[in-house]
């Protein structure tokens, strides 16, 4: 059997480049843990600390919707506004007695309670906000 010389040198470099490459990446190795000694880094946390949460009670439960009005809140999420008004049409057949008000209240970034919250407290009886996700 003829061996060709060309296979016998591709051979050898292969097996040269494959028992030099343990050498190799100990080197890099040992390099980039004397990089890593002779350099310090302090990451800071960009998120903070939140400030501590005040837990409020539920308000309490109506007795009966006769004759009460009911807010129906849309704070602005896709969808949100048809399945508030499905609702309304839902609870408007089942209680007719009760007044229901659709109010949107939009996805405003204003410190405090917006106006809206206000009204509610003044004209209304108890509030379903409908939220996203």
């Amino acid at each position: 059997m003829k061996r060709h010389p060309v296979v016998a040198i591709i051979v050898v470099l292969c097996l040269g480049l494959f028992c030099s490459f343990h050498n190799y990446d100990s080197q890099a190795q040992t390099r980039d843990k004397a990089v890593a000694a002779a350099q310090k880094i302090t990451v800071l946390n960009p998120l903070g600390t939140p400030p501590p949460i005040k837990l409020k009670t539920m308000a309490p439960r109506l007795n009966t919707l006769e004759g009460k009005t009911i807010y129906v809140v849309n704070q602005g999420y896709l969808g949100t506004d048809n399945l508030l008004n499905e609702m309304i049409v839902w609870l408007e057949k089942n209680y007719p007695k009760t007044k229901f008000i659709y109010k949107e209240l939009g996805r405003s970034m204003e410190p405090g309670s917006p106006p809206l919250f206000a009204e509610i407290k003044e004209k209304g009886d108890a509030m379903i906000m409908g939220l996203g996700h």
